[in-house]
């Protein structure tokens, strides 16, 4: 089984995440999106394995969340995988890909029920 987890070794789900996957012997391949952010195409696969909208993925607490005026309603989802692209510390994390499922690590545990 292929694993890979969106991290951010910054963020302490993100960590969690990590080291929770480890302790049940899985090794995932890791990508620190804040390095090497994923695309548009990449990010709109994710957004359709969680059945959810770019604005439900977004980290909205983020200063850069305001200073691109992304609260506007009137943005449609190009514009906001747009943002996230350009601007990655607005991608929830962590995100972990297994058996053709993503799930958020938040809480960590949320990553099991793909596993």
């Amino acid at each position: 089984m292929t694993v890979t987890i969106y991290h951010n070794p910054r963020c302490s789900k993100s960590r969690a995440t990590l080291q929770l996957l480890r302790d049940k012997g899985i090794e995932p391949t890791i990508v620190e999106y804040l390095q090497t952010p994923p695309d548009a195409s990449t990010l709109k696969e994710i957004l359709g394995l969680l059945n959810i909208g770019a604005r439900q993925f977004m980290r909205s607490k983020e200063d850069a969340y305001a200073a691109n005026g992304l609260a506007d309603d009137g943005l449609d989802e190009s514009q906001l995988i747009a943002a996230m692209v350009a601007d990655p510390i607005l991608i929830e994390r962590p995100i972990v890909l297994a058996n053709g499922k993503a799930a958020v690590g938040r809480p960590p545990e949320d990553v099991l029920e793909i596993l």
